[in-house]
């Protein structure tokens, strides 16, 4: 796309959220100016390693990565909209972050401040690769929203002494990350750069990967130690995670021969967004397939109907096929973003909507549930249902939040969520020749080069709250184009008119979830294309024991819960009627949203002198009321639950 504006009241109020609350809270955090329960010390740290202050290095040994992600979110922001002075703060950190690297190129506060004699001598824990790859993100994100190159030249100067460093040359490392991302810095550096030594050396990156034991030798060489223990253990990696090592960190076989998503979710869904936008890329057919494969694993049996993924708090990982908890659910908010660019570049490396329904689901129901409506809260865990003194209680839910909070100590959710709020603008279409695919009805206004001339036009939307998409033509008279409209998972019908005439979408042809409306097109065609959304209950397949006999209810590309705040605590007495009506309501709080009512009934138990007793339930009809997932817990404590009993 050669140029895009967002033009959607949902998506402009989040931006705004972004601008005007997230970056300046981050900053205020990230700069130690707002006191929060764990300092960030990020900031600091590249002041030190620059010259500009004394003292020692603070935070975890991926500190750095948050400011880059901040820094990747702001360009992002520059892009769509000038701010001088959040420019001028940018670039201040950026002088701190050139000055602070070294000669030959090399760059992480940790390393330079703390143990300089033990650089790249703990890759499998030590994360000084994923640093850099969120360097090299942002980078590239500063260069296209400020046409500035310095922040560029680093990342560039850090790749090179990466490549050095790392390669299959005999006289260099043959290891890899032990956590995923440098392969994804590097293939957007060469995006922007066209060094294809940057492709080179990210290929490598992914090919290495399973293929040696590069992982137990540097254990060996290290004396056993852990980075996290500080102290001798049995196997690396294992501090708080009951998986092999290998498995955890996706080196268990070569990429090319794995199959199922394994392992810590976020480094997993990482690595295999870098796989698939290599794969094309390199127009590698054999690596596509097994993207394709491990994308399946996940979308059809290990991910919950709001988009997250990795069910376990044990190393924060998939488990296998169908185990999906509810009231254990972890599924961090970065897992969902990573599934997010996983799908996306799917999608760029085949047409086909199954991706854009799950990109839909991950960014409408978690990674928005990340975030408070005020822009300063936060959840890195996402359950599907939650009972507060339960989750305070039991050390098998103590990861369960039940409050949103206002930092972390490893803080990568919340600027994971700005950067991917801040580039939603490359989520809404593609170019691929003279088609301009459309996989999300996002409200904007774009001009798209296609193989047969410029199309600029306007899709008016009011997602995610009704179904109606109009496209109309501002500039193209003469143009022939294809427009590729993704037909979502949860629409059941759909109609189209073209200038006021209704036509029959049977009538045209249809590519893998898409309808596809060709013609010669010129200023003022109007495309009015509408999706129908009713509200309706989904049940999971059989294989998820966890909910049986129950169903969740959507509308849309939304997944709805019941917050005590409506119904009152103990709402697992409470059964829904699926069959019956449901009724929609507008509600003006929490920036606007529509709420849904269902008949149901609660089976009221009692408070009694025997634990165990006969069997004496109340019956009673109830109006349950149902708010979006997103906006859950943001109206104070309270219970939740997504899946409900059915009457």
């Amino acid at each position: 796309m050669s140029e895009m504006r967002i033009r959607s009241d949902f998506w402009e109020r989040y931006l705004d959220i972004v601008r005007d609350c997230l970056i300046p809270y981050q900053w205020g955090v990230l700069t130690d100016r707002i006191v929060c329960s764990t300092p960030s010390y990020a900031v600091r740290n590249f002041k030190i390693a620059a010259g500009a202050e004394e003292g020692e290095f603070s935070g975890f040994v991926f500190q750095d990565s948050d400011l880059y992600k901040w820094l990747e979110a702001v360009g992002n922001l520059l892009a769509y909209e000038k701010d001088p002075e959040l420019e001028r703060k940018a670039d201040e950190i950026i002088g701190y972050i050139a000055e602070a690297q070294e000669a030959d190129g090399y760059l992480n506060t940790y390393f330079q401040l703390k143990e300089p004699e033990k650089k790249w001598s703990n890759l499998l824990e030590c994360h000084e690769l994923y640093c850099a790859g969120h360097l090299m993100e942002a980078a590239v994100a500063y260069a296209r929203g400020t046409g500035k190159d310095r922040l560029l030249g680093t990342a560039c100067r850090l790749a090179d002494c990466i490549h050095r460093v790392f390669g299959w040359e005999e006289d260099k490392l043959h290891g890899c990350p032990g956590h995923q991302e440098i392969e994804l810095g590097l293939l957007k550096l060469y995006d922007w750069t066209g060094e294809d030594r940057y492709l080179k050396l990210a290929s490598y990156f992914l090919e290495i990967r399973g293929t040696n034991s590069y992982f137990e030798e540097e254990f060996e060489r290290r004396g056993r130690i852990s980075h996290w223990t500080q102290g001798p253990v049995e196997e690396p990696n294992r501090h708080y995670n009951q998986y092999p090592y290998s498995y955890y960190n996706q080196f268990h076989a070569p990429v090319r021969c794995q199959t199922e998503a394994v392992g810590h979710a976020v480094r997993a869904v990482y690595m295999y967004t870098a796989m698939a936008k290599a794969a094309v890329l390199c127009k590698d057919e054999e690596l596509l397939r097994t993207c394709k494969s491990l994308w399946k694993n996940i979308a059809e049996t290990q991910m919950y109907i709001t988009g997250n993924i990795g069910s376990t708090p044990s190393g924060e990982a998939f488990t296998r096929a169908y185990d999906l908890p509810n009231d254990t659910n972890y599924s961090g908010t970065c897992a969902s973003v990573g599934l997010i660019r996983f799908s996306m570049e799917m999608l760029k490396a085949e047409l086909d909507s199954c991706y854009g329904d799950v990109i839909e689901k991950a960014l409408y129901n978690t990674v928005l549930a990340g975030m408070a409506v005020d822009g300063r809260h936060f959840f890195y865990v996402n359950p599907m249902e939650a009972v507060p003194e339960i989750c305070e209680a039991n050390p098998e839910r103590n990861h369960i939040k039940t409050v949103r909070q206002e930092w972390y100590s490893c803080a990568c959710c919340p600027p994971n969520i700005a950067r991917t709020i801040t580039d939603i603008r490359s989520l809404i279409c593609s170019v691929s020749g003279s088609r301009i695919c459309i996989h999300q009805y996002i409200g904007s206004e774009l001009e798209a080069e296609t193989g047969e001339g410029a199309i600029r036009f306007s899709l008016a939307s009011d997602f995610p709250w009704d179904g109606r998409a109009k496209i109309r033509i501002l500039q193209a008279d003469g143009v022939y184009g294809e427009f590729a409209l993704r037909i979502p998972g949860w629409c059941i019908g759909c109609r189209l008119a073209i200038n006021g005439q209704k036509v029959r979408p049977e009538d045209f042809d249809t590519e893998r979830g898409y309808l596809m409306v060709k013609r010669v097109w010129k200023a003022g065609d109007l495309l009015d294309w509408v999706m129908d959304m009713e509200p309706h209950f989904i049940q999971a397949d059989r294989r998820v024991y966890y909910n049986a006999g129950k169903a969740a209810l959507v509308r849309g590309p939304l997944v709805y819960c019941m917050e005590e705040a409506d119904n009152g605590s103990c709402l697992h007495e409470c059964r829904v009627d699926a069959a019956g009506d449901i009724r929609e309501k507008w509600e003006k709080d929490m920036g606007g949203y529509c709420s849904l009512f269902i008949a149901g009934v609660r089976y009221r138990g009692r408070i009694q002198e025997k634990l165990y007793d006969r069997l004496a339930v109340q019956k009673e009809d109830v109006c349950l009321k149902a708010v979006p997932y997103f906006l859950w817990n943001n109206r104070g404590q309270g219970e939740m639950v997504t899946w409900v009993n059915v009457v």
